[in-house]
């Protein structure tokens, strides 16, 4: 028997994977990384499970009706599976046609996803650049996770150092901090992860490290659980969405005693007195005072005074997750949080000032590397047109609607066909039923997919991928000195080929076969990815190993000097010398730009604006309970969401909802129970759980759970699975942004009764004979009834 351990990196860490006659047999943790995920057992029971997509597969609907108007509903219609060569030239005329008729800017390929970690089979970066070889696409800007502060930060810092990289590193914090106060809190989960691959797992021991050295720890959360895992901590309890009143208020008792340093504020700031004359009351009539701010948050009046006399008191650093952005005005957070950090004047200070995402993912606080790792080139997007993110539905039901969007007026343009690898909008879009309606509207839907996933589901042509296990790849782990070269594991299940090869192909039936592939070959580009890293890490003063010394020993250890940094630190040294890129040079804490927009939903300085839907809202009258929807533990966003990991962590075979054990009883909701949770938009099933680890009037419901309609293709029927995004809003965070606002959510629950469905979200499609289908012949490909 052949057996063989390999290393190979995904998003949430390293591990050794044993494979024996091409068959995945074994995954374990790196030995290297002290504090490892457990999320890549699931790789075990899924790589080759049914739920791989094993062959071409086409909509029913779309090959039986006209190519500019399809037929049927995606998401609840049989596929047909047909021969590759049949797929391709499928997929080739259809950007032909689209192209000719509609030009490249009704070809949408956001792609948004994480899919490899590997640096050449990268679905997102694959897309692009073969999109960009035929004329190029209407794209997406700004993130999920954290698209407000994209556009918020430049205004105020003039850029986005902090947010997700170039933080102030743990060792500042760990030797200088002596109060760490977390809005939203640090939470173990999160730092699992880390885009472009993870290593060492490192977020939790530097914060044991801080506290051991005296620092005291508040986690200021709705929820216990947004505490470090292992690390004492305090926890302050808020209501969702109210932290900018909070801030605000810590501003007040700064200004109000005099405990403000004036001599930063002069220095280094512009528009303290806006800022100011808003917090004192001078400018509305209503000061921004502990009072003000405790009927808002719950937080007590005496509390916030002893906060505030503390922070000014001690080195103060403020950590601020990237969830309080993703809610109505989530802008104001970010600001709040500057313009708070500003008054107490230790902005650049070693363990003070402020920093975005500590936790939020593995590599904040971690040192950068001193040099870049290279990246597949994705060449030039001929089509100017984009849309942020977070507003693809928006764009598919109203082409030609106009929107603004960080100060531009911008119209929306007519999309005809999507194109997706390597992302799954069924899993981190809001509002769910209104995206299926959405989804109904684009010509053709292409979709790369290793598994039979919601999006995969939606497809009017579903290609199969290969895994990261089933192809050669190499990994510059972010933040990391580890270099992987992941090597193919097992062999393809069923047809599956790599999205390059895909590409590839599809480019030699369009012309484009040099541009696209440049006359190299998977291991060829692999080959000089790596040549890439060697100039830029020598450049440095760092030696890697000959690529064939590193491939035959599977990875490369690089030496590597841990260099302190403190955000803005060069800016307090020489604020003339080391300007911001902000009109002013300085920190913004009033922008005169942002003004100048005419946005009441987000004018000139940090302001509290009351969240359209939140506890406080007249609206939680008929939903009184404030859903959150975090990141999971036990997977990566959706993926993995059917391996082992994820689904021992469900609740009668559901996502978990957490829920106040006051809350639960008012409601006869009793530990385990199926229960209902709903609101206007929709409903979904859910498995309680009971816990006063969650304020009463707060409910949390993670994201990840497969989306599993009971009646698929169908807007507004029950969701039976537990994805919370059937609930949450579609709305912009501001004109500004225009970014996700998935915090500001209120439902109700109750306990479901009568006959509980199944869930079918982990049931493959069923697909049909090519005969069968009205006017169509050809090859008969090996089918079934599923």
């Amino acid at each position: 028997m052949e057996s063989e351990t390999l290393l190979t990196t995904m998003h949430w860490g390293t591990y050794e994977v044993r494979a024996e006659n091409g068959r995945l047999v074994g995954v374990e943790p790196w030995s290297g990384d002290a504090d490892p995920s457990p999320i890549g057992k699931s790789m075990l029971d899924t790589v080759q499970g049914h739920l791989r997509v094993s062959r071409p597969a086409i909509r029913r609907g779309w090959l039986e009706g006209d190519r500019s108007k399809p037929a049927g509903r995606r998401g609840g219609e049989a596929f047909v599976e047909v021969p590759w060569e049949t797929a391709l030239d499928m997929v080739a005329a259809e950007l032909k046609r689209v192209r000719v008729e509609h030009g490249n800017a009704a070809i949408y390929a956001g792609s948004y996803g994480w899919a490899s970690a590997g640096r050449f089979h990268h679905a997102q970066s694959q897309v692009h650049r073969f999109l960009n070889t035929i004329g190029g696409y209407t794209s997406s800007v700004l993130s999920y996770s954290y698209g407000a502060a994209e556009v918020i930060l430049p205004h105020v810092l003039g850029g986005t150092d902090g947010l997700t990289g170039n933080h102030s590193t743990w060792d500042g914090i760990e030797s200088h901090s002596e109060l760490i106060v977390a809005f939203g809190g640090l939470p173990w989960r999160n730092a699992q992860i880390q885009g472009g691959g993870s290593a060492r797992h490192e977020a939790m021991a530097a914060l044991r490290n801080a506290v051991g050295n005296g620092a005291r720890l508040i986690n200021v959360s709705p929820v216990r659980d947004d505490a470090p895992r292992g690390v004492e901590s305090e926890w302050l309890r808020l209501r969702p969405n109210s932290d900018t009143a909070l801030m605000l208020a810590l501003c007040h008792v700064l200004i109000d005693e005099g405990l403000h340093d004036g001599a930063f504020l002069a220095r280094y700031c512009t528009g303290f007195e806006a800022v100011r004359a808003y917090v004192m009351g001078e400018a509305d009539g209503q000061p921004k005072d502990p009072a003000w701010a405790a009927a808002l948050s719950g937080v007590a009046t005496e509390t916030m005074l002893a906060l505030a006399r503390e922070m000014a008191a001690k080195r103060t650093m403020l950590m601020v997750s990237w969830s309080l952005q993703r809610a109505d005005h989530g802008e104001q957070p970010y600001w709040a949080a500057i313009t708070l950090a500003a008054l107490l004047g230790q902005v650049g200070l070693p363990g003070g000032g402020f920093g975005f995402g500590y936790s939020s993912t593995n590599g904040a606080g971690r040192p950068e590397m001193g040099f870049r790792w290279p990246s597949l080139p994705q060449g030039r997007n001929q089509v100017p047109d984009f849309i942020p993110v977070a507003r693809v539905a928006d764009m598919l039901l109203d082409p030609g609607g106009a929107f603004d969007f960080n100060g531009a007026a911008m119209t929306y343009p007519d999309t005809r066909l999507v194109y997706w690898a390597g992302g799954n909008p069924f899993h981190h879009h809001q509002d769910l039923n209104r995206l299926v309606e959405a989804w109904q509207r684009p010509e053709t839907v292409i979709v790369h997919e290793p598994f039979w996933t919601a999006t995969a589901r939606h497809a009017d042509i579903v290609l199969p991928v290969t895994t990261p296990l089933e192809r050669n790849d190499l990994a510059f782990s972010n933040r990391e000195n580890l270099v992987v070269a992941m090597k193919q594991a097992i062999d393809p299940v069923g047809e599956a080929r790599d999205d390059f090869a895909i590409f590839a192909a599809l480019s030699a039936r369009l012309g484009t076969s040099d541009a696209f592939t440049e006359r190299r070959g998977a291991e060829e580009w692999i080959r000089l990815l790596y040549q890439q890293a060697s100039e830029n890490a020598a450049a440095a003063g760092v030696d890697m190993p000959s690529f064939g010394r590193f491939w035959q020993d599977g990875h490369a250890d690089l030496a590597r000097q841990v260099t302190s940094q403190t955000l803005l630190g060069a800016f307090r040294t020489d604020p003339e010398r080391h300007r911001l890129a902000t009109p002013s040079g300085r920190i913004e804490l009033f922008s005169a730009t942002i003004e100048a927009f005419g946005y009441d939903d987000c004018p000139g300085h940090a302001v509290w604006r009351e969240p359209r839907e939140w506890l406080g809202s007249d609206l939680a009258g008929r939903f009184p309970l404030h859903l959150l929807s975090p990141q999971p533990a036990d997977k990566l966003h959706s993926q993995y969401d059917h391996g082992s990991v994820s689904r021992a962590g469900k609740v009668s075979g559901r996502a978990p909802l957490w829920i106040n054990p006051v809350d639960a009883a008012a409601r006869g909701i009793v530990d385990g129970a199926v229960v209902r949770v709903f609101n206007e938009r929709g409903s979904c099933l859910a498995g309680a759980v009971l816990t006063d680890g969650v304020i009463r009037g707060v409910v949390q419901l993670p994201t990840g759970a497969w989306f599993d309609p009971s009646q698929p293709g169908q807007p507004h029927s029950l969701e039976k699975h537990g994805n919370p995004n059937v609930l949450t809003a579609d709305r912009g965070t501001s004109r500004l942004a225009q970014s996700p606002t998935c915090n500001s959510t209120l439902v109700e629950v109750s306990r479901f009764e009568g006959a509980v469905p199944p869930v079918t979200a982990f049931d493959p499609p069923a697909t049909v004979c090519l005969a069968e289908v009205s006017g169509m012949s050809g090859p008969q490909p090996n089918h079934k009834e599923a």
